[in-house]
């Protein structure tokens, strides 16, 4: 196997989760908590139209007694997977199914729509871009939508997006706090969606930049660059494909908790999703066009490298001729007894030399090799 096939498949592994798949014989409705996950937080913003509070709780207990008062909409934000014993006692409060719970904790799952009558079960996924480095940090999003509350749950609680909704819902702009829990989904899913423009953006530059570079002075590392620009593309494509189907759905299905005017905001959703869609779709032809170029651009200095390299030795090929010939030990040259014979044969090959260089930047041979030998 080569160093390019090996580093491929390295690069892929380590990309891959830990419990990637469930071991074979598992029950239904198992959860298989990652020892490393974070221990869970558990952040409460209840409000209606008049007011809004927010409040870190400490049991699941504590934040489902909020959800029972129908005057108000509770948002309770689980951030973290890191306890199956809060996990379970929050199966129990919101009166979810284990397989429900067991799609919680399963962060690989594909995201997608389950009703389960009195409340609707979104699994979405979030990109967040890299603070100084390029890239992106992926998590799932998994919202339980009652009639009046929302139950989201997070991987992690340092990488998000929703901190602009929380703004507006606790500073009284916009529309939230005039809605019932179905809005705030919507606004959920629609940073969600949003999201994923600051990371195309920078995958827009780093694009920009490898066309230069491509076209300039292209490498072994600029091909590596673009392979993996592929393969983060490809990420966000089967992140935002299924996404754009759910929203779909969403729209789509007659649920009782999703009212038509939310309906219709969806549909401005759904048209970011595919506008990202279609983006990712146009990074991805770019990054292969970029390998066509990078292929090029390898063969063509390659090309202009044995050019200059055959101008070279087609100056040398009847010098070296010429010194060949009275390189000879024959006892009869004439040429040898000459008194000037040796200054004659330099000049000679100077003329000749000098000939074959005039006529090579004549026919414009030398500019392109005189970059390659500058390069």
């Amino acid at each position: 196997m080569s160093k390019k096939s090996r580093y491929f498949r390295l690069a892929a592994k380590k990309s891959r989760p830990k419990d990637f798949y469930h071991q074979a014989g598992d029950l239904p409705g198992a959860l298989i908590v990652d020892a490393d996950a974070p221990v869970p937080k558990i952040e409460l913003i209840d409000y209606d139209a008049t007011h809004a509070m927010c409040k870190e709780v400490t049991t699941p207990e504590e934040s489902a007694t909020y959800i029972h008062n129908s005057n108000s909409v509770s948002w309770v934000d689980v951030q973290g997977l890191g306890s199956e014993d809060i996990l379970r006692r929050l199966g129990k409060e919101f009166d979810l199914h284990p397989l429900v719970l067991e799609d919680l904790v399963n962060v690989t799952e594909r995201p997608k729509i389950e009703d389960y009558e009195d409340h609707l079960v979104i699994i979405a996924r979030m990109v967040v871009p890299k603070d100084k480095t390029y890239g992106f940090h992926s998590e799932q999003v998994s919202l339980v939508l009652g009639k009046d509350y929302l139950l989201t749950v997070q991987e992690e609680p340092e990488y998000d997006c929703l901190g602009g909704v929380r703004s507006r819902i606790l500073k009284g702009k916009g529309l939230i706090r005039k809605h019932k829990a179905d809005y705030l989904a919507y606004s959920l899913l629609d940073a969600i969606i949003d999201g994923f423009f600051p990371v195309l953006e920078q995958y827009g530059e780093r694009i920009e930049q490898l066309e230069d570079e491509v076209l300039i002075n292209p490498s072994r590392q600029t091909l590596l660059q673009v392979y993996q620009i592929r393969r983060e593309l490809l990420q966000l494509r089967r992140a935002i494909w299924p996404q754009r189907d759910m929203i779909n759905a969403l729209i789509r299905d007659c649920s009782d908790l999703i009212s038509e005017e939310v309906r219709i905001y969806l549909r401005d959703c759904y048209d970011h999703a595919v506008q990202v869609m279609d983006m990712v779709e146009t990074f991805r032809e770019l990054a292969t066009g970029l390998m066509d170029v990078y292929l090029s651009a390898v063969g063509n200095r390659m090309n202009e490298i044995m050019k200059f390299l055959t101008v070279v030795s087609s100056i040398f090929i009847p010098l070296t001729f010429i010194a060949g010939v009275y390189g000879m030990n024959f006892e009869h040259m004439p040429e040898l007894k000459w008194h000037w014979g040796y200054f004659v044969c330099l000049a000679v090959m100077a003329a000749i030399a000098s000939g074959l260089v005039f006529f090579f930047w004549r026919r414009g041979w030398l500019e392109n090799a005189s970059n390659i030998a500058h390069d």
